[in-house]
């Protein structure tokens, strides 16, 4: 099993309860549909009353293929490239990090 994560930021300007609940009620609906995902799992950012850091990101996806080669074939649908163009209506791309483990 591997996972693709994605450390995610939202766009300026979006509110965090627009950015959370589109991330969840629509972008998780497409992302849901890539073929080949065993798992997709947000994890939203949250603010600590007194914390003296500010979290680097709002959010991180994980999405879980059973190997390389299912990611690699996710990569090439349809599916995928609808998630990936809709990103661009709450994510800023110039603020995002992954990593595959």
């Amino acid at each position: 099993m591997i996972k693709l994560v994605y450390c995610i930021t939202k766009k300026a300007g979006l509110p965090d309860e627009e950015f959370f609940r589109y991330w969840r009620d629509i972008h998780g609906l497409i992302g849901a549909q890539i073929p080949q995902l065993r798992r997709l799992v947000q994890s939203h950012r949250l603010i600590v009353p007194g914390d003296k850091h500010v979290p680097d990101y709002d959010g991180m996806a994980e999405l879980w293929f059973d190997d390389v080669e299912a990611l690699l074939a996710a990569r090439q649908s349809p599916e995928w490239k609808a998630s990936t163009e809709d990103e661009a209506n709450f994510i800023d791309h110039s603020k995002v990090a992954y990593l595959i483990r």
